[in-house]
């Protein structure tokens, strides 16, 4: 899986600030933990060569273990004197076995080692007549020193490296911000809305982008508004010269009875083409005036009244409907229902039920027929303009024009919702429209 630019710029801060403070804190720890070391292991010869030189005048003395014990450091220091006739020993008691040999054997010498588990810095220094004296400076005070240095820049570490990260997301959302607004308004053109525009930019470098987009979307606008009005002023045309096609075709249905054979036929086909030219230029009408006027105040509107108002106007029809408001457009709603029954009388026989639920925050409008059903290869299609499904390059009064689910689809969109077709069980098939729930007390 790819990860998101924003994702890849958020990690490549962050490994990027980690490399880096990860090699300061490890130049760091060496520089510091090897300057205390050496101070410690200079400190302590020092202080070991004062004591041996004491230690060589009081060797033969009766006072040597007095004097031993007050050159001692502390309760874990150790000094031991080494002679052929045997050991002396102050402060914490150490075996000269616990000792490196070599340490003992070779003095001058210096050497850190672990004694009962504490770590110990071993000075041993020569003392006249064949004599060592060895002096061991605990360490623990500086391993502590060391840990506290290393906690201190894996930490430091750490959160640079999350700072990094920080950083990182914070300039990438930034930096691609212009590119999701261009992903928004591109998004709301692709969905219809034709007014999208990007926001004026300040940086050079976008500002040029977003004029090309909006003069881009203000063409596509003009030009759409362009359509719009010429199928709205040849609908208009057309309506007057249609009319008066439909009344004289009207009067000539009536007197059928006076044409047979050939010139009746003529006139059935006649007048049912004119019916179903009169009813594809009510559509268009419909179509241009829904792409020209803005969209009236959203009122709130029950739709459990609604459906009862449409289905009182039409045949009888089962109905289940759940008390809901909405908010939207009276006449949108009311042309979405009338579009959806008309297309279930052409195409199935008729509604066998219309419905109205709730379902959680939303409220489902379904208009269920027991037709032939729609293939799942055309459940998209049939929304699209001048569709008409598996009766495309038919003719006939029943086959409409392929309008009327378009102008259902359009409505719903502009009312915030969105409409699909699915199979019903046993047969037949379900139209559901789905908006956002005002409240269900009816």
């Amino acid at each position: 899986m790819r990860l998101t630019l924003r994702c890849r710029v958020t990690l490549s801060f962050g490994f990027g600030l980690l490399v880096v403070t990860s090699v300061l804190a490890f130049a760091t720890w060496n520089l510091a933990s090897g300057y205390m070391l050496r101070q410690r292991e200079a400190s302590a010869t020092r202080q070991a060569e004062v004591n041996v030189r004491l230690v060589e005048k009081s060797l033969s003395s009766p006072g040597l273990d007095e004097l031993l014990t007050g050159l001692t450091t502390g309760p874990d220091s150790s000094i031991l004197v080494l002679s052929p006739d045997g050991h002396v020993t102050a402060g914490r008691k150490v075996e000269p076995s616990q000792l490196p040999a070599g340490l003992v054997e070779h003095p001058p010498a210096r050497e850190r080692i672990a004694v009962d588990g504490l770590p110990m810095l071993a000075v041993a220094l020569p003392v006249a007549g064949n004599a060592v004296y060895i002096e061991l400076f605990p360490l623990q005070q500086l391993n502590r020193t060391f840990g506290f240095l290393s906690a201190v820049l894996i930490a430091g570490t750490i959160g640079s490296a999350l700072l990094g990260a920080a950083l990182g997301s914070w300039a990438s959302k930034r930096a691609l911000k212009p590119l999701a607004e261009l992903n928004s308004a591109a998004g709301r053109i692709a969905g219809g809305d034709l007014r999208a525009r990007l926001p004026d930019q300040d940086d050079p470098d976008l500002a040029a982008l977003a004029a090309k987009f909006n003069s881009t979307a203000h063409a596509l606008e003009q030009r759409a508004l362009r359509d719009a009005r010429f199928a709205s002023d040849v609908s208009h045309e057309l309506r007057s010269p249609l009319t008066t096609m439909v009344n004289a075709g009207a009067v000539l249905r009536r007197r059928r009875e006076h044409l047979p054979g050939t010139a009746g036929t003529a006139l059935e086909l006649l007048t049912s083409e004119v019916d179903r030219f009169a009813r594809m230029v009510v559509d268009l009408l419909e179509i241009s005036r829904a792409d020209q006027t803005d969209d009236p105040p959203p009122e709130e509107i029950a739709l459990d009244a609604l459906v009862r108002n449409v289905i009182a106007t039409r045949a009888p029809v089962p109905l289940e409907l759940e008390p809901a408001v909405v908010l939207g457009d009276r006449r949108r709603l009311d042309r979405v229902l009338t579009n959806l029954l008309d297309n279930a009388e052409r195409h199935a026989g008729g509604a066998v039920l219309v419905s109205v639920r709730a379902r959680g925050a939303k409220v489902r409008l379904e208009v269920e027929d027991a037709g032939p059903g729609v293939p799942e290869q055309l459940r998209e299609v049939i929304f699209e303009r001048f569709a008409r499904g598996v009766m495309a390059g038919s003719r006939g009064d029943d086959t409409g024009s392929g309008l009327g689910l378009a102008l259902v689809r359009e409505h719903v969109h502009r009312l915030g919702g969105r409409v699909w077709v699915e199979d019903r069980s046993p047969r037949g098939s379900r139209f559901v429209v789905e908006m956002v729930l005002r409240s269900s007390d009816g």
